[in-house]
C-alpha cells in the first residue's frame, strides 16, 4: 500500500502563486508516475500535470506555461508550483500515484483563488 498526503493549498489572489506538496509513503517503490488531478464543485476530476521517476513532464494545456511539477524522488515527494492563478483554477487537487497494481489517491488539498 501506499499514503498520499498533500499539503499547501490555500486562498490566493487572481496573479497571484501557490506551491502543492505530495509525500508518498509505504510500497514507494511501486510508483512510477506522479500526477496531479483537479475537481471543481460540479466538475470531473481533470488531470492538471504527471511526471515520472525519470523526469518526464506533461501538463493539461490550461496550465502549461503557469504550472511547474516537480519530483524529488529521495523524499518520495511530487510538489506543483502554480503560477499566475487564476480564478478557474479553484478546485480540489489531488495526488495521485500510478503502480503496475493499483492507483492510490491523497485527500485533496483545496486551493481557491479569488480576491
Amino acid at each position: 500500500q501506499v499514503q498520499l498526503v498533500e499539503s499547501g493549498g490555500g486562498l490566493v489572489q487572481p496573479g497571484g502563486s501557490l506551491s502543492l506538496s505530495c509525500a508518498a509513503s509505504g510500497r514507494t517503490r511501486s510508483i512510477n508516475v506522479m500526477s496531479w488531478y483537479r475537481q471543481a464543485p460540479g466538475n470531473q476530476r481533470d488531470l492538471v500535470a504527471s511526471i515520472s521517476r525519470s523526469g518526464y513532464t506533461n501538463y493539461a494545456d490550461s496550465v502549461r506555461g503557469r504550472f511547474t511539477i516537480s519530483i524529488d524522488n529521495a523524499k518520495n515527494t511530487v510538489y506543483l508550483i502554480m503560477n499566475s492563478l487564476e480564478p478557474e483554477d479553484t478546485a480540489v487537487y489531488y495526488c495521485k500515484g500510478i503502480s503496475l497494481a493499483s492507483d492510490y489517491w491523497g485527500q485533496g488539498t483545496q486551493v481557491t483563488v479569488s480576491s
